[in-house]
């Protein structure tokens, strides 16, 4: 197969490291091969940047340093260091964990304290024996191990799940597994509880997440499961699921039409309803965003269609107009499906779009305007991404939380909303207050 089908692709991202070395490379397979053939350090990840064509391999990848965004730049993550399960005996397993079954941090396998080892990296060189992660060299039946920091303990096993069953597809959005602790090991809370925690992730409104017990779920769109934490000082966390080494099924090539809110368009129309161009998804220009292609790979976000990856009312782009930043495609309905039902018996349910003003503070506005002062869309409230709250429909049940209106729960000075850009939490949106007159 192709030597890049053994890598993660990311576009748009750079990530910080120390250890790199540079390459006069023509494409991405010359650089592939350069992180294959990497002799300073074990090559994790590569960089290649498509202007200047210059290749970086990297001894880190995105799990273990900082990353941010970069326009030019790919970037190329080697799979089986991102994998966090163990096949069979656990032999090829890179992943991360350091520390034993019983919970003592590993002795780094170049270290001769506490325990003079066996097993090091000089000695045995293609085992992946680095810092103080998990391994098995010696292929040891019991899967995984490492020497331990005890001076009493010289080596003990690690707690490494298996990939077989507890694998997930695309994002996890159909996880149904059981593991039900977080990638620091903290034990997640029930999604019936309330404590130590209160959310909105209620069986009763996400009848179809599957939210049961404690186990790890992503009813949201996260990038992977995730839970709320029974650790009262850590509201959630993502969990180590790891991806399944089978592709996911086919199910046919997309619908062409709009169905429903078009979560399943894979049509090719690129221009919105105004008649501004669609922004291309891989970039960041001129509006930086999280739905980066290779960390969604079954949203079907390609070059610049018109898709729907956040659950909206119906699909949408970013527009390479700088001053708009996002608006809604017109996708032609199919045929004999939910047209007459969405298009018109909902029609007299939906507040007028004329409410465009707000009295006092705004806290009695019910208008369905979802765009903040500075153009940005807004969040639906009882969504958790890219921000996770507490301003949820059923903690505030009189506030007329629904879809992603702006609103005032909680007595601010006018209406506001969560953006669905995740470096701005919240702003106030693009309403103007009554004329006291007018309205009376």
């Amino acid at each position: 197969g192709d030597i890049l089908d053994d890598y993660l692709r990311t576009d748009g991202v750079w990530i910080l490291t120390r250890n790199k070395q540079f390459y006069e490379t023509n494409n991405e397979k010359e650089c592939a091969e350069k992180c294959e053939a990497e002799r300073n350090f074990n090559c994790r990840a590569f960089l290649f940047t498509r202007k200047k064509l210059q290749c970086l391999t990297l001894a880190e990848n995105a799990k273990m340093t900082v990353t941010f965004n970069s326009m030019d730049a790919v970037l190329y993550e080697k799979r089986i260091y991102l994998l966090q399960c163990k096949k069979g005996i656990g032999k090829d397993y890179r992943g991360t964990e350091a520390k034993t079954q019983r919970g003592i941090p590993c002795q780094n396998w170049a270290e001769k304290t506490p325990h003079n080892p066996n097993y090091t990296p000089e000695k045995h060189p293609s085992e992946g024996l680095d810092e103080n992660y998990c391994r098995n060299p010696d292929g040891d039946e019991r899967g995984p191990w490492c020497y331990t920091t005890d001076p009493a303990t010289r080596f003990d096993y690690c707690n490494i799940p298996d990939c077989e069953g507890q694998c997930m597809q695309c994002n996890g959005e159909d996880y149904h597994g059981e593991i039900s602790r977080t990638e620091s090991g903290l034990e997640c809370q029930r999604w019936d509880a309330q404590e130590p925690h209160m959310h909105g992730f209620t069986l009763k409104h996400f009848p179809e997440k599957d939210l049961k017990m404690n186990y790890c779920r992503n009813p949201d769109g996260e990038l992977r499961p995730w839970c709320f934490t029974t650790s009262p000082t850590k509201r959630w966390e993502y969990c180590n699921i790891p991806h399944c080494t089978t592709h996911p099924p086919v199910s046919g090539l997309g619908s062409q039409c709009l169905s429903g809110k078009g979560e399943d368009y894979r049509g090719r129309i690129d221009i919105t309803e105004s008649g501004n161009a669609c922004q291309h998804w891989n970039t960041q220009f001129p509006h930086r965003h999280g739905w980066i292609p290779g960390r969604y790979p079954c949203k079907g976000l390609e070059k610049n269609y018109c898709r729907n990856p956040d659950g909206e009312k119906r699909p949408w782009c970013y527009t390479i107009n700088s001053s708009v930043r996002w608006e809604y495609c017109s996708i032609p309905h199919c045929e004999g499906t939910e047209q007459g039902i969405d298009g018109m018996n909902n029609m007299p349910v939906q507040v007028p779009l004329s409410e465009e003003c707000y009295q006092g503070k705004g806290q009695s506005y019910r208008g369905t305007t979802s765009i903040t002062a500075s153009g940005k869309k807004c969040q639906a409230w009882n969504s958790m991404f890219p921000h996770r709250h507490e301003k949820t429909p059923d903690r505030f049940p009189n506030a007329d939380l629904r879809d992603n209106y702006c609103r005032n729960p909680d007595g601010d000075n006018s209406p506001w909303c969560f953006t669905t850009d995740p470096s701005t939490t919240w702003e106030y949106c693009n309403l103007k207050r009554c004329d006291d007159h007018t309205q009376d």
